[in-house]
């Protein structure tokens, strides 16, 4: 049980009032959260992919090869794989607020350096950096919303936070093609330096402001009484299932998490290949203009926030993960199979690669929901990150992969469908989870962080 909670206050409530309550408390602590932390990752995740369009005109200007951009662009995973643990353990030891402002910050001073770029070298050096800079923000978050909402409420939530990958996505497309086609030359800068720039900007504010936004956990939050805080950790002790193992030797030895680190890692195969291509794969349908392509990409992550919503709350309402993740995971394959079988078709193009982003986007939030019904504490900190970091290599891997294809095919289509491959992959273990890893009932949270 947690060791703040206070007992029997809230027994003199019916039913009905504790409900109502207890909605509107969530309701509060979702307003007071969820935009700030929403807006944060549109920012992480806004500087991890714009070289997506920075490669317009970047391979361009330094002659670097399609292969070269590959490894560049996944090299960043490599960072992020060697030093999630270590971040998210440290994390939970000494709080959300000074952490999540130190990653911020250090990533949007490694993305600005970026625009001196000059050779390969330089490139990956930066790129790996970046994603050491990075590394603990996005599980450190979603270990941060357990110490808030019980497994029930945390497909929605999950949601909620992880459409900062679609808004991202129809914000920066037109920003970054904007950008692009605006800033070219000015004062002596190439437009893809301009873009490394000013899209450092919003992290590095954002990282600051983090110290003054951010509560550690429940009981330092000073804008809940007493009485709200005693609801939400009596939620939270009542949530962590009985006889869970804390050690982080639990985590290595237990294989449902290595299981997990598989089908996200199928997952990421599906995202990193939209998220470092997906202008790519836009121009060589037609589109020649950095702003047009740059306008069109909002399309298929206008989709996908659509999508992320209703599968969340339809997995939410029926208490189920594994067919809505595995649902997920086989429309986005047979959306970017089908974008590979009309190559310069706009129209097709479009209609294919929003299924595919809409898919692989709508399972992440149900997704995580898994990793907290068999982990809690420090091991939930370890788990989440590992399980974070290995599926994350798929960002290596991913790009690796549809780089070198292009620069032997003269095509992305083969690495397309390798990406379709790997998520029909994912599709597959997903249905092979165990029964009582479907439901959110068993979705226990971490316990609140101390001050």
């Amino acid at each position: 049980m947690n060791p703040h909670s206070p007992s029997g206050a809230s027994a003199a409530r019916t039913p009905t009032d504790t409900t109502a309550f207890e909605n509107a408390i969530y309701a509060k602590v979702t307003w007071r959260l969820l935009p700030f932390l929403f807006i944060c990752y549109v920012a992480a995740y806004l500087d991890r992919v714009n070289v997506g369009f920075a490669k317009l005109q970047m391979l361009n200007d330094l002659k670097f090869s399609e292969s070269v951009y590959g490894l560049g662009a996944g090299i960043f995973f490599i960072g992020y794989f060697v030093f999630e643990v270590p971040s998210n353990i440290l994390l939970h030891r000494v709080g959300a607020r000074v952490w999540i402002s130190r990653i911020m910050v250090t990533w949007a001073v490694v993305s600005a350096l970026s625009l001196f770029v000059k050779t390969p070298a330089m490139f990956y050096t930066l790129r790996f950096l970046l994603g050491v800079a990075e590394a603990g923000f996005f599980p450190g978050i979603v270990l941060y919303l357990t110490y808030w909402y019980p497994s029930s409420r945390r497909g929605r939530i999950n949601a909620l936070f992880m459409m900062g990958i679609p808004v991202a996505g129809v914000l920066g497309g037109p920003l970054s093609g904007w950008i692009m086609q605006a800033f070219n030359g000015v004062h002596g800068l190439s437009n893809w330096q301009w873009l490394f720039l000013i899209e450092a900007v919003p992290s590095l504010v954002l990282g600051v402001l983090t110290l003054f936004m951010l509560p550690n956990g429940i009981r330092v939050a000073k804008w809940l009484d007493d009485s709200e805080k005693q609801l939400l950790e009596e939620n939270i002790a009542r949530d962590e299932p009985a006889g869970a193992d804390h050690s982080l030797k639990a985590v290595v030895a237990n294989g449902r998490v290595w299981k997990l680190a598989a089908i996200y890692f199928c997952c990421m195969m599906g995202l990193y290949g939209v998220s470092f291509y997906l202008p790519t794969l836009i121009k060589a349908a037609g589109v020649k203009d950095a702003l047009d392509v740059g306008l069109l990409t909002a399309v298929p992550y206008a989709f996908a926030i659509v999508s992320m919503i209703l599968v969340a709350r339809s997995s939410d309402r029926r208490n189920e993960r594994r067919r809505h993740l595995a649902l997920a995971a086989v429309a986005a394959a047979v959306g970017f199979y089908a974008s590979t079988l009309h190559t310069g078709n706009l129209v097709i193009a479009m209609i294919t690669l929003s299924v595919g982003t809409a898919g692989v986007l709508s399972m992440m939030p149900v997704f995580w929901t898994y990793p907290s019904s068999v982990l809690t504490g420090t091991a939930a900190a370890a788990g989440i990150a590992m399980i974070n970091s290995i599926g994350n290599l798929a960002g290596f891997v991913s790009p690796s992969i549809i780089g070198w294809m292009k620069d032997v095919t003269h095509s992305t289509n083969a690495g397309l469908v390798v990406v379709a491959a790997a998520l029909l992959l994912g599709a597959v273990l997903t249905l092979t989870q165990r029964a009582g890893a479907s439901g959110a009932a068993d979705a226990p949270a971490s316990e609140p962080h101390r001050a």
